[in-house]
């Protein structure tokens, strides 16, 4: 019999060495197979909607790593609880293993496109753990063991979590860039007509204020939101398009061919659902690509085809109003953002970006099918979690500076911002100070109304206590509304206010 503190650490060493064998093994059957990523992709599937946005609201962009941490903890805290159990009855240790390969199985096969040989890393790395296990609990001699049998026992068992550990991280590592970054490096954008090239920004089109996001997004600050638990690596050799459905003619498009196509480059703003009023899950890039519409057109759309779903290469879905693609709008598939292929992680080799539209319903990463159905006959993938099915963007405005809770010196002091409203523009931005009236800022010139827009307004501060809000009006005449409603089911609105001390 054992004591339940070596059952405990020989568990928990044989659940490392169990994860860093399948990690190992997942770098040869592709990253989406090991069992950390298959049982997280089942986790973020079927979690409550209302999970997830309290996921993205605490956590922000780094909801998935936290996915991925808490999993773990999990991982360790069971495999604990079962080396205890397993002190005195060695076999509930290998049934806990056996119990660890079956959902993780389980989960890896029940992925979309999941290869045949998904099962394979989480089997390998079971059996491992089991070899573990049974070789720990065979050096460990139980309550009889001599100090140094004790010792001895602790090395190893040290030894081999660190190693599985530094296996597991490195192989994960790996297998997440494995060729995807070189095949994207070596990428010779074709060029883009002068008559569907963007023209170059005029200089006052960016006030360049510290703290006021820039016109154009770098992409290193580009916000980063998706369902993926790993980012899927895709040569743009592998890479082919799908159009099918409900039209005339099925076409298949590879990278290459795509590349030859007529190209345009636009600014476009994306902005996430999930964003809060004043949040910062929005940005504003330079995008070169093909027309999705001269694509939906030439598969000639059968009558009732009002959605377009764009797939990703991972199963997510986002569900588009065919109406929305062909009414003239700058939609594209995406194969470069601010002058360079699209980043891994944020879509390569193509991507949906459609002007007007929040990500959920337009903004497909790592697309690999354009299928023409109807709203009536299928619920992409946040319709089902109980969003709205139309995603327009709301018109919003916020302030960058001077930051909430900051103490701006009294005199003349520049308050600004950005405010959008894709596709359809923004025509005014107004600026109140505590309760007084609204003043008109400042609006700084833009190269189309798919983007957002910088405005300025110079206030004379006075010492104080002070709350700055503003809102913003697009070219329709629709003012931004104060009612106060959060991201579910189609977008927040409300006010931006922040408050500051004039010392």
């Amino acid at each position: 019999m054992h004591t339940r503190r070596f059952g405990a650490l020989a568990a928990l060493t044989a659940a490392v060495v169990a994860l860093g064998v399948a990690e190992a093994v997942a770098i040869v059957t592709g990253a989406t197979t090991s069992p950390l990523v298959s049982v997280g992709g089942v986790v973020i599937d079927n979690v409550p909607a209302a999970v997830k946005d309290f996921a993205v609201q605490v956590f922000y962009t780094y909801d998935k790593l936290a996915l991925s941490v808490g999993t773990i903890a999990l991982l360790a805290a069971f495999a604990v609880v079962v080396g205890v159990l397993a002190a005195k009855r060695e076999i509930i240790g290998y049934a806990g293993i056996g119990l660890f390969a079956a959902i993780g199985i389980a989960a890896a096969l029940s992925r979309h496109a999941a290869p045949w040989y998904a099962f394979v890393p989480t089997l390998v790395g079971a059996l491992a753990g089991a070899a573990v296990l049974r070789w720990l609990f065979a050096r460990e001699t139980g309550y009889n063991a001599t100090p140094e049998e004790r010792r001895a026992f602790l090395r190893a068992a040290g030894y081999t979590l660190a190693g599985a550990a530094v296996l597991g991280f490195a192989s994960r590592w790996w297998s997440t860039r494995r060729g995807v970054e070189a095949d994207r490096a070596a990428i010779n954008l074709p060029p883009v007509p002068p008559d569907t090239a963007v023209s170059p920004l005029p200089s006052e089109a960016d006030a360049g204020l510290p703290d006021l996001a820039p016109f154009v997004t770098p992409n290193k600050d580009f916000y980063l939101i998706d369902t993926a638990l790993v980012v899927p690596q895709l040569t743009s050799e592998d890479w082919q398009l799908r159009i099918h459905g409900r039209v005339e003619k099925e076409i298949t498009i590879s990278y290459k061919e795509l590349l030859q196509r007529p190209m345009i480059e636009r600014y476009a703003t994306l902005a996430c659902v999930s964003n809060e009023v004043g949040g910062g899950l929005i940005g504003n890039a330079k995008w070169q690509g093909v027309r999705v519409a001269d694509l939906i057109r030439e598969a000639r759309p059968k009558a009732g085809a009002d959605q377009v779903v764009s797939r990703s290469s991972d199963g997510f879905t986002a569900g588009t109003p065919t109406a929305v693609l062909l009414d003239g709008r700058d939609a594209m598939l995406a194969i470069a953002m601010n002058g360079e292929p699209l980043p891994v992680e944020h879509g390569f080799p193509v991507r949906m970006v459609v002007p007007g539209l929040y990500g959920y319903v337009s903004a497909t990463k790592w697309l690999v099918e354009l299928e023409l159905t109807s709203f009536a006959d299928f619920d992409a993938y946040w319709i089902k979690r109980g969003w709205a099915a139309q995603g327009p963007i709301k018109t919003e405005s916020r302030i960058d500076t001077p930051r909430d809770g900051g103490k701006p010196k009294a005199g003349d002091v520049m308050i600004a911002g950005v405010a959008w409203a894709q596709h359809r523009g923004i025509s005014k931005v107004e600026v109140r100070v505590d309760d007084g009236e609204w003043q008109t800022a400042t609006l700084l010139p833009v190269p189309s109304i798919d983007t957002w827009r910088q405005w300025t307004l110079k206030w004379r501060a006075t010492p104080g206590r002070h709350r700055l809000t503003v809102r913003a009006t697009d070219n329709g005449g629709q003012t931004q509304t104060d009612a106060v409603a959060p991201p579910d089911p189609d977008g927040a609105t409300g006010w931006h206010s922040i408050e500051v001390d004039v010392p």
